[in-house]
């Protein structure tokens, strides 16, 4: 028997009407980068493993997609294999099994273009880009082994303006696409590494903002236990309990952190960091959160999280924030930067869950011509190429069939118009045409067709 055919879990087909739904969405995002003068780039699926590697903490680094190298069975290297795969069971990579990884995310990858380009580049330079991702994660509800991110970053400035910029951004998007009672969350990492510095010292930053990062999650009894466990003391613990209990809007909450940490140097730059952003920015769902530390190594400042409306279960839908170094990384220092990332999946959800998609995203073929005859289909031909050529989408019924067959096809693909020109239409110089939707039907001149359709 033969086996089901089946896709890979955590990865989805998409027919014409999902496809043209995302499209909707990507477009609404594009339009809006290009608005605020970004430019498009394109970076391969694949890295070199090396570029990903060390880039996304411990835990992001267990998420990449290893590529197997070519050859790994030939009889020469069996050897050289069985001792790689003994350092990948130690959780170690090896070059004589793996060399290249699908691309994690977009922001390594274009701080490697970057990095490999900087000497034609103009900064600050804007750029966006629309490109699917891999991550070996464990499929569920808005999260996806692969999927497509919508990046939007700036390098070579150190400007505030930037952020303030991206939040607009955000605030632009979800408001061109419905999306109300969303919640863009903003922090700084120099706020959690002057808790780092209050718990003993700034090499505690990566420990605490990895546990952090879990709260939503696994609660803060289990955010206690992992600290524990990552050698914090019960008053350190204490400290960052105290840290993660402030609450209420936005100045109370600047109140509650400066009596923390105010007094750190660090704290005090991320503080002030936050209330320009705060200040200046037209977005008034930016809401502070001192809980939200995205677990990500390169980020140094500013870090925003876009949570779904309330009423959806959903997890982020959006994030991003400052890297100051990202590019020294690859051998080219002091190019800072900052960038967002807009979850097209699980805005794709939202947008489903909550009905928002417009009635006009579901059209494709605007007309149907029904084929009466050879003679006929021939006539309505060339009248349809005319329309085509016009930019109008039609296409003709691929047989004679009986009426009845062309009208189940027209409204099983949701066609709105169908068109018929018989004999005596050749004749007489116009077609008969129905709406499918009001179900009215009128009598068309030929030459009147195209107007008709716009």
């Amino acid at each position: 028997m033969r086996n089901k055919p089946s896709i890979p879990q955590g990865t989805r087909d998409f027919s014409a009407a999902i496809v043209r739904k995302r499209n909707y969405i990507f477009s609404v995002i594009k339009n809006v980068f290009e608005t605020y003068s970004f430019e498009p780039l394109e970076t391969p699926a694949m890295e070199n493993l090396e570029t990903l590697m060390g880039k996304y903490g411990e835990e992001g680094d267990k998420l990449i997609f290893k590529i197997l190298n070519n050859g790994i069975s030939n009889e020469k290297n069996i050897e050289k294999s069985k001792a790689g795969f003994e350092k990948l069971l130690q959780g170690k990579n090896s070059s004589d099994i793996t060399e290249r990884a699908l691309k994690y995310d977009l922001t390594i990858p274009f701080a490697r273009y970057v990095a490999m380009n900087h000497t034609k580049l103009i900064f600050p330079f804007r750029r966006y880009q629309v490109q699917p991702v891999w991550r070996a994660d464990r499929p569920q509800k808005g999260r996806y082994r692969e999927f497509t991110q919508c990046d939007a970053d700036v390098v070579g400035s150190q400007s505030l303006l930037n952020e303030v910029e991206l939040a607009n951004i955000y605030h632009d998007v979800f408001t061109r696409l419905g999306i109300k009672g969303y919640e863009l969350r903003i922090n700084s990492r120099k706020i959690l590494a002057a808790l780092a510095t209050l718990c003993g010292g700034t090499d505690k930053l990566t420990n605490i903002s990895i546990a952090i990062d879990k709260l939503d999650k696994i609660g803060i009894e289990k955010v206690k236990e992992e600290l524990q466990q990552r050698g914090l003391t019960d008053e350190q613990i204490n400290t960052v309990e105290s840290y993660l209990n402030i609450s209420g809007n936005n100045d109370e909450k600047l109140v509650q952190v400066k009596a923390i940490i105010g007094d750190i140097e660090t704290g005090k730059q991320g503080i002030a960091e936050i209330e320009y952003v705060l200040g200046k920015t037209k977005n008034t769902n930016l809401s502070i959160d001192f809980t939200l530390a995205r677990g990500l190594n390169y980020y140094t400042g500013i870090i925003f999280e876009v949570a779904a409306p309330k009423e959806i279960k959903m997890g982020s839908i959006g994030g991003g924030g400052r890297y100051d170094d990202l590019t020294g990384l690859f051998g080219v220092p002091n190019i800072t930067g900052v960038g967002i990332s807009f979850g097209v999946d699980r805005i794709y959800d939202v947008l489903e869950e909550m009905n928002l998609f417009p009635g006009t995203v579901h059209s494709g073929t605007r007309a149907l011509f029904f084929n009466m005859g050879e003679k006929e289909s021939e006539f309505a031909f060339n009248i349809m190429q005319q329309l085509r050529n016009k930019g109008i989408a039609c296409e003709m019924y691929h047989e004679a069939a009986k009426i009845n067959k062309q009208f189940s096809y027209a409204e099983k693909k949701n066609i709105p118009t169908v068109i018929i020109i018989g004999s005596k239409e050749m004749e007489e110089g116009y077609c008969t045409v129905k709406n499918l939707a009001l179900g009215k039907q009128e009598m068309i001149e030929n030459d009147k067709l195209e107007k008709y359709l716009e």
